[in-house]
């Protein structure tokens, strides 16, 4: 149920979970204001630095520390890259959601075109997508069911969020969540505007509250705000949307588990473990390498130091210039040429050695670092610089590390979206008619592997059928991760029917005559 009463928000132990989110959501954003906000929360000059525990080690953070020569700080958005790679290596090619032959009541055909309506379109991809990203950087991401009339005709599935929860959990189970969003905020005041939605089974409660940037406030009337209003209408006496169903409509997959930080605390032990998770001072360890780089390059311009005599004076107050096009100079009276100091010529050049293999190398170190941290390998992001001429078994060695990770995450989404896949089909039946009723969850398809190039997979896959070491329907399941099997069984038909027409034409046709 929602609260009746104004509580600190987000409520204990998951304000711990959420700042630790803001910093996660920070690199991945790559906003370097809030960084330094983050890392410079401690007096300028800085004797935490040489104290020890968390103050200490905070203080000492690159992007922690004052600015105060203006120099300039270059961030690498790799957390933002992390997450991409990361959902990109789930979701590049989307799964399919596929019925068992005894698992519809009625028509099974029906059911699964109904089934590929609900998820199997560009917007549900999409969305996988968006959730994989969000996953990798907070830990997890909850999936929502929605459905209103005016915008679609079908139940939809959305992503929210895990910085915007507060889980309930029954055996490491999502039992109910509460989602929130805040509709209004004014800076002024700081008065915070708060939408709450509560999802439990077979009902949504709605809230709105007015409170403060950590307090949740009173509750008030759905009326009062226009963002809320829609829902006015349609709750009952208990502020709530009856679903008709009696499980949550609503899931939460995990990116990967345990949670090494919070694995001993009551009601943060279940989430996920967030791919930046531990990595934030090799982060910040990368963007000092980066900008020790750039200010090499800045410092290494060449630069003239001229004597005085070689200047044009332009006038009192207005100092002097030199102009570097001149191609004559005339000795001064008086003196010979070179009158800056003990004989040294009045023009002296000065250029600073840009040590660019050093950063390169510190920087490519950090990164592989960052990477293996995350469970990925960097050729997962199309980074194949330092690979030269390696043969097929030198790259899927390569890749091993990331299609290891690959394998693990897959298995946290296939056990809550079969699930949740049954949960939208329900509600699909009960709010738009449509006759999905199914006995067990659908089977959540993977490709075998993300975007594997097609000649490498034709030639392994007719290397072992050479060899008898595969089946001709094994084969085309492989070659079509994402078909169900009738669409499978209808390709093997298919081939074997062309080979069999060939081989009838080959006999048919007459002997060559004999010479």
């Amino acid at each position: 149920m929602l609260p009746d009463s104004d509580i600190a928000w987000p409520p204990a132990p998951f304000d711990r979970a959420h700042k630790a989110m803001q910093v996660w959501d920070a690199w991945y954003a790559g906003d370097t204001d809030r960084l330094a906000e983050i890392y410079q929360r401690y007096p300028a000059y800085r004797p935490a630095q040489f104290a020890g525990g968390l103050v200490g080690r905070i203080a000492r953070f690159f992007w922690g520390r004052p600015n105060l020569q203006a120099t300039k700080r270059l961030h690498v958005p790799l957390a933002a890259d992390l997450a991409r790679g990361s959902s990109s290596l789930l979701f590049s090619q989307p799964p399919r959601f596929v019925i068992g032959q005894t698992d519809a009541r009625g028509d099974r055909t029906a059911a699964q075109a109904r089934l590929e309506l609900l998820l199997g379109g560009a917007d549900t991809a999409s969305t996988l997508l968006e959730a994989g990203e969000l996953a990798s950087t907070l830990g997890g991401v909850y999936l929502r069911a929605w459905w209103d009339h005016s915008i679609s005709d079908r139940v939809n599935m959305g992503s929210m969020s895990a910085d915007c929860a507060v889980p309930a959990w029954r055996y490491d189970r999502l039992a109910a969540v509460t989602f929130w969003q805040s509709v209004a905020e004014d800076t002024s005041s700081g008065i915070v505007w708060r939408h709450l939605e509560h999802h439990a089974p077979g009902r949504i409660h709605h809230g709105l509250y007015r409170g403060s940037r950590d307090r949740l406030g009173q509750r008030r009337n759905l009326l009062e705000h226009p963002a809320t209003a829609w829902a006015a209408p349609l709750i009952d006496s208990t502020a709530a949307i009856a679903t008709g169903i009696n499980t949550v409509s609503a899931c939460y997959v995990p990116n990967v588990r345990p949670n090494r930080a919070w694995r001993h605390t009551p009601g943060l032990a279940p989430l996920g473990r967030s791919d930046l998770e531990g990595q934030e001072p090799l982060l910040d360890a990368l963007d000092e390498t980066w900008s020790a780089w750039m200010r090499d390059v800045d410092l290494g311009r060449a630069r003239l130091f001229v004597d005085k005599a070689v200047t044009h004076d332009r006038g009192p107050g207005s100092g002097a210039v030199f102009d570097s096009e001149q191609a004559i100079y005339t000795t001064l009276p008086g003196a010979a040429l070179g009158s800056l100091k003990d004989g040294q010529p009045p023009i002296i050049p000065q250029q600073f050695t840009i040590r660019w293999e050093e950063h390169h190398q510190t920087a490519a170190e950090i990164t592989e670092l960052i990477l293996r941290g995350a469970g990925l390998s960097a050729s997962a992001f199309g980074d194949d610089r330092s690979a030269g001429l390696i043969t097929a078994t030198g790259v899927n060695s390569r890749d091993k590390l990331s299609e290891t990770t690959r394998d693990q995450k897959i298995n946290y989404w296939k056990a809550e979206l079969a699930p949740f896949a049954r949960t939208l089909a329900e509600l699909d039946r009960v709010h738009f008619g449509s006759r999905i009723e199914l006995k067990a969850n659908p089977e959540v398809r993977w490709p075998v592997r993300a975007q594997l190039p097609p000649l490498d997979n034709a030639t392994r896959l007719a290397t072992l059928k050479t060899a008898d070491l595969i089946s001709l329907e094994q084969a085309v399941r492989e070659r079509n991760p994402n078909w169900s099997g009738d669409d499978v069984n209808d390709e093997v038909t298919r081939i074997r029917t062309q080979v069999a027409e060939r081989l009838r034409n080959q006999t048919t046709q007459p002997a060559p005559a004999p010479r």
